[in-house]
């Protein structure tokens, strides 16, 4: 980030391959670590934190996802790390170095950090290939910027301005600006939001190997857990400010830490439990600790209500009419539905086959599907649903 372009003649050729603009090996390293991270905004009351003793680290090569509903302060940490915003509490690393912390504060334009926006903040009055070298520092090889527009299809576009150019052009413009003075960490902010789902689904299975290419590091935030989950090394759970867990997405989706990450990222349902004996009691069903285990000592403060994760295709529907749950809606997904049902104050999300045709309206009756596996929180034991009699 640099705060003002530099005089361009006009897009070179490309001299050099990506193994002369980058090392060819870098040393294993963490490019930016968060260490018990607080903040709050001026105007807010004492106790409203926006983030609460975040600790994280991004690793070289990995993109990570910041995943969470809205207000959760993913655009926050973000800020944090870019320099847009100051910590209250505790400190932001970039390779090593202390840009945020007790005494110790960079400005954005001395941290070495890439920034794409939702909004691609590009210069309505710059063309592309201006727009692309408007961060290279004076005397900087503006080569990396002609291989970064070719490398995102942007070849021969380069005298357009931003008005000229598709919502997926623009994007890839905005992400070639950000990675063509060389940092060594992208920072990106729900950047194909604004996108149509086509554009989006290819950008964003572009963007691992982009960054790859480049030798950067990456931290995008999205409230999509599909999105999440299916370009992102790791992923990040928010909450309220409180990062609830950080891993790989096969581990979110197998060992969720919480009720929430379960809810969250999985879209499962969550049934408050009873213990009845060694029985997990449900208003669906009963489970029991899987083969080989016995139930825990239940888990959390004393006093702390239970429940289960159980996942939309472990619950069966049946037609009733004078059944005590009903169908509020569903979406077809291509090979299945996906049902939303109402049982008192439990709203449900089923997964059933294409041959279970339901109306809107329509009583029924849900139960647990025999050998359907469930988790209970928060001690976080597997159960099973057993086997018929």
């Amino acid at each position: 980030m640099v705060a003002e372009p530099m005089a361009l003649a006009g897009p070179a050729p490309i001299a050099s391959p990506l193994a002369e603009l980058m090392p060819a090996e870098l040393p294993l390293r963490e490019h930016v670590q968060l260490q018990g991270l607080w903040h709050r905004y001026a105007n807010a009351t004492a106790g409203d934190w926006t983030l609460q003793g975040i600790d994280l680290a991004l690793h070289q090569g990995e993109l990570v996802g910041l995943l969470g509903p809205s207000g959760c302060g993913k655009t926050t940490l973000l800020r944090l790390i870019a320099g847009f915003e100051r910590p209250e509490r505790g400190s932001v690393l970039i390779d090593g170095r202390a840009v945020a912390g007790p005494g110790r504060w960079l400005p954005p334009e001395r941290r070495g950090v890439g920034m794409v926006f939702q909004d691609y903040a590009l210069f309505p009055h710059l063309d592309a290939w201006r727009n692309a070298c408007f961060g290279l520092r004076r005397g900087q090889d503006s080569s990396r910027a002609s291989w970064l527009l070719e490398l995102l299809g942007l070849n021969g576009l380069e005298g357009r301005y931003p008005h000229e150019l598709s919502g997926g052009q623009r994007q890839r413009l905005a992400l070639a600006r950000a990675l063509a003075p060389g940092p060594s960490v992208v920072l990106l902010d729900e950047p194909f939001s604004n996108l149509d789902v086509e554009v989006r689904l290819r950008l964003r299975s572009e963007l691992p190997a982009v960054l790859s290419r480049c030798g950067a590091s990456g931290l995008i935030v999205t409230h999509d857990p599909e999105e999440a989950l299916a370009i992102c090394d790791r992923v990040a759970v928010l909450r309220d400010g409180v990062l609830h867990q950080c891993a790989s997405p096969r581990h979110l989706v197998q060992h969720p830490a919480t009720s929430f990450v379960g809810r969250f990222v999985l879209q499962g349902n969550l049934l408050p439990a009873q213990r009845c004996g060694d029985q997990v009691i449900t208003a669906l069903g009963s489970l029991l600790a899987t083969a080989g285990s016995s139930l825990q000592p239940q888990g959390g403060a004393a006093g702390d209500s239970e429940e289960v994760l159980v996942s939309p295709d472990a619950i069966g529907l049946h037609p009733d009419s004078q059944g005590e749950a009903w169908v509020q809606g569903r979406e077809f997904l291509g090979r299945e539905w996906l049902y939303r049902v109402q049982l008192g104050d439990l709203k449900l999300r089923l997964r059933l086959p294409l041959e279970a045709e339901y109306s809107r309206g329509q009583r029924c009756r849900l139960a647990l599907r025999p050998g359907a596996l469930g988790v209970l929180f928060p001690s976080q034991q597997a159960l099973q649903v057993p086997p018929p009699p």
